[in-house]
């Protein structure tokens, strides 16, 4: 099972993220990673194979930092365990998406996204639903409406969080099927697979 875990605060979001992914270790996992809009609303993104802790790592090394971010932990459905199978997945203009769950339509989806020229760097079916809501986004110029659009296309069951540079004060959820919480707090708000990330 994988875990997401997203925030949108007056602080620094990634103690809290990271915390939340330590918390959902206990679902099994084979790589984990984290998105997250900098005080330049530009997106950094650090994904690792292995445990979280390998991850915590990885940002000790290339420190980052802002006050929206998504993070995920995986286990493998379509791709191997890899890096660039990791989540969060990105697509152009600085929109990333973490997901949980398993689209079955994703074959036709990303043979149509080729046909529009998108160009694939995994075997998953997340990446395709990033630049779903990357295309929707060309016409809607709208996040919510762009990710609306989207999982009126998707077959299968799904939670995910969607983050933007182009709208850097949002996170758009969406769910069919997986559990998703919202944790609203003062001035900040919480997503997360399992209510043991927010607590």
């Amino acid at each position: 099972m994988c875990g997401i875990v997203g925030a949108i605060a007056e602080r620094n979001v990634v103690p809290i993220l990271m915390e939340g992914l330590r918390r959902l270790e206990y679902r099994g996992y084979d790589s984990a990673g984290i998105a997250v809009l900098n005080g330049t609303a530009r997106l950094k993104r650090l994904r690792t194979v292995g445990k979280v802790k390998m991850l915590q790592e990885a940002i000790e090394a290339d420190p980052t930092h802002g006050k929206i971010g998504i993070a995920h932990t995986r286990w493998a459905t379509h791709g191997v365990p890899s890096e660039r199978n990791a989540h969060p997945h990105i697509s152009h203009d600085g929109l990333a998406i973490v997901h949980n769950g398993i689209i079955e339509n994703h074959e036709e989806l990303r043979e149509d996204l080729r046909k529009l020229g998108y160009k694939f760097t995994s075997e998953t079916d997340t990446e395709v639903i990033a630049h779903r809501v990357h295309h929707h986004m060309q016409a809607q110029k709208d996040l919510f409406k762009a990710v609306r659009a989207t999982v009126s296309e998707l077959e299968g069951a799904y939670a995910l969080a969607v983050v933007s540079e182009t709208e850097p004060e949002r996170i758009i959820l969406a769910r069919e099927g997986c559990p998703v919480v919202v944790g609203l707090g003062v001035d900040e708000n919480f997503v997360a697979s399992d209510v043991a990330a927010l607590l």
